[in-house]
C-alpha cells in the first residue's frame, strides 16, 4: 500500500477508536515525517520499509539533537502504525517490532515546597480564572490536558462529597476526582463572578468565550511562577506536586494513583523514593494543600 494511503487510514482508524485530538496530531506529524523520509530513499510502499530504514529514521532525529524522550514518542508512532498496517494485513512483515526505544533517564519530578505554592497563590489572588486554575492542579492533580478539556457538567460541587468527573480518553478508563472545600470555593467564585455567562461548554474560557487551550494554560501559569519567584518549575509540576505531598501526609500509594490516572501503581511508588518516604500510610483521603 501507498505510505500516504496507508497514513490517513491510520488517522482515520484513531479518530474511530476516538482519541485524543492532540494525540491525532502527533501521531499524524510523526507519520508524515516517517512518509517524507522513505520517499527520500525512494520508497513509497509500507511492504518496502525495512527494519534500517526505520533505525536511520530514528538516527537522523538524534544527530538533530531531538532529545529521547521525543524520539521514545516518535518510535511508538512508528510502532502503532507498523502495527495497524499488519493487523489490516496491508503489510507482510511487521519490522517495527525489532525498533528499540532510546534510553531516558527519569528525572526527578519537580515538587514545589509550601512556601512556593503558597506565593503562587498570592500573586494570583486578584485574578480568579488563573487561582481557580492554581487551586485545581493543586487540589486535585489533574493534568493540563483534563483541565483543559473540563466541561461544567463534570463538575459537581452541590454534593456532599464533591467530585470531577474525567470522561475516558485515549487508552484511560473514566474516573472521578473528589474535590475538596479549597478547589469548589475557587472554582465557584471564578464561574460566578469572573467567566460570567459565556456560551460555552467548558470549564475555563477566554474573555471571548472560547476554550483555554493547553498552551493558553501552560503561558498562563509561566508568568504566574515568574511573579511568585518560582523558578525552574512548569505546569506538570503542580501535579508532582499534588502527589508528593499526598503520599507525604500519608495517603496510599494504590490511592493516588487511581485518583491521578496512572496506568501502572509503580508510578506512582517511583515518587516515594523522590520524597524519601516509604508507603506507611492507607488513608483514602487527600491532604488540602
Amino acid at each position: 500500500m501507498n505510505l500516504s494511503d496507508a497514513r490517513k487510514q491510520f488517522i482515520k482508524h484513531l479518530e474511530d477508536a476516538g482519541r485524543a485530538g492532540a494525540t491525532l496530531v502527533a501521531y499524524g506529524k510523526d507519520i508524515d515525517q516517517l512518509v517524507d523520509f522513505a520517499s527520500k530513499k525512494g520508497k513509497s510502499t509500507a511492504n518496502e520499509i525495512v527494519l534500517e530504514d526505520l533505525q536511520d529514521f530514528m538516527t537522523h532525529f538524534l544527530e538533530k539533537g531531538f532529545t529521547a524522550k521525543t524520539i521514545s514518542r516518535k518510535t511508538n508512532s512508528v510502532k502503532t502504525f507498523f502495527g495497524f498496517l499488519k493487523e489490516k494485513d496491508f503489510i507482510d512483515t511487521n519490522v517495527s517490532e525489532y525498533l528499540k526505544h532510546p534510553k531516558i533517564k527519569v528525572s526527578e519530578p519537580r515538587i514545589l515546597s509550601q512556601m512556593e505554592y503558597r506565593a503562587l497563590r498570592d500573586v494570583t489572588r486578584n485574578d480568579l480564572r488563573s487561582y481557580a486554575l492554581i487551586e485545581v492542579f493543586l487540589q486535585t492533580g489533574l493534568s493540563i490536558a483534563e483541565v483543559a478539556g473540563m466541561e461544567l457538567s463534570h463538575l459537581h460541587m452541590d454534593s456532599d462529597n464533591p467530585y470531577i468527573y474525567i470522561p475516558a480518553r485515549d487508552s484511560k478508563g473514566e474516573r472521578t476526582v473528589p474535590m475538596n472545600e479549597v478547589a469548589v470555593r475557587a472554582l465557584k467564585e471564578y464561574l460566578e463572578k469572573d467567566r460570567f455567562d459565556k456560551e460555552s461548554d467548558f470549564v475555563f474560557i477566554t474573555r471571548t468565550g472560547n476554550s483555554l487551550l493547553v498552551r493558553n494554560i501552560r503561558s498562563t501559569v509561566n508568568r504566574y511562577f515568574t511573579k511568585a519567584g518560582v523558578e525552574n518549575a512548569t505546569v506538570n509540576d503542580l501535579r508532582h506536586t499534588f502527589i508528593a505531598h499526598n503520599l507525604k501526609s500519608g495517603a496510599s500509594v494504590s490511592y493516588i494513583s487511581k485518583i491521578v490516572g496512572h496506568k501502572r501503581v509503580s508510578t506512582t511508588e517511583r515518587y516515594l523514593e523522590f520524597i524519601g518516604v516509604k508507603e506507611s500510610g492507607q488513608r483514602a483521603e487527600l491532604t488540602v494543600l
